[in-house]
C-alpha cells in the first residue's frame, strides 16, 4: 500500500467517525486544519469577528457534510478548502446584498463596495490557492506533505525533517520535486 493510499484510508476513517459525531475526531479535523481555514477566513472577511463566525460556520459545515468525502474525488485538505472557499464566497455574497437591499444612502453604498473590492480580490485569491492545493494533492506523498507543512503549516525544512523523521537533504529534494510538478501543472512559477 502507498503513503497516499493509506493517508486516504485515514483521511476517510476520520470523516466517517465525524459523521458518526465522534468528538474526539472532530477535534482531530479542527486541530489539522483549524489555521488553515482561519487564515482564509482572516483573509476574505471584513472583521476578525467576521472571520470567527466564519470559521464556526464552516466546521459545521464540515461535520454535517462529512458523510460525503469521498477520498477518490479529493485529498481531504482539497475538500476542506473547496468547502471553506464556498463558504466564505456565499457569506460574502450575502452581506452584499443585505447591502444592496438596505435603504442606506448611495454613498455609503459606494463606500461599502469600495471595502468589499478587496474582499473580491482575496477569494479570488483563495480560488486560486484551491486550485493550487488540487495539484497539491496529486503529488506523491512525501511531497505533498513537505509542501503544506512548510507553505500551509509554516515549518521550517529542519522542523518538517525531525517531525517526518526523514533526511534534511530528502526534505529539502521532495520539497523541489514538488515545486517543479507545481510549476509545470500550473505553468507559473511558485515563489519559495
Amino acid at each position: 500500500m502507498s503513503g497516499k493510499d493509506g493517508q486516504s484510508e485515514v483521511d476517510l476513517d476520520l470523516m466517517q467517525r465525524v459523521a458518526a459525531d465522534d468528538q474526539k475526531a472532530v477535534e482531530e479535523l479542527y486541530d489539522r486544519f483549524g489555521s488553515l481555514v482561519y487564515r482564509m477566513a482572516y483573509q476574505a472577511m471584513p472583521t476578525r469577528a467576521d472571520a470567527d463566525d466564519a470559521v464556526q460556520e464552516v466546521f459545521v459545515r464540515l461535520w454535517k457534510t462529512a458523510d460525503r468525502f469521498d477520498p477518490k474525488r479529493a485529498a481531504l485538505v482539497t475538500w476542506v478548502m473547496l468547502i471553506s472557499r464556498r463558504h466564505l464566497v456565499d457569506r460574502l455574497r450575502r452581506k452584499r446584498a443585505r447591502i444592496s437591499a438596505s435603504s442606506m444612502e448611495e454613498s455609503a453604498v459606494r463606500d461599502e463596495r469600495r471595502d468589499l473590492e478587496p474582499i473580491g480580490q482575496e477569494i479570488e485569491r483563495n480560488e486560486r490557492f484551491a486550485e493550487v492545493m488540487k495539484k497539491v494533492a496529486d503529488l506523491p506523498a512525501l511531497q505533498q506533505s513537505v509542501v503544506t507543512r512548510a507553505y500551509l503549516g509554516g515549518q521550517t525544512l529542519r522542523q518538517i525533517s525531525e517531525e517526518l523523521e526523514t533526511p534534511l537533504g530528502t526534505v529539502k529534494s521532495a520539497l523541489s520535486r514538488a515545486l517543479v510538478r507545481l510549476r509545470e501543472r500550473t505553468g507559473e512559477e511558485l515563489s519559495t
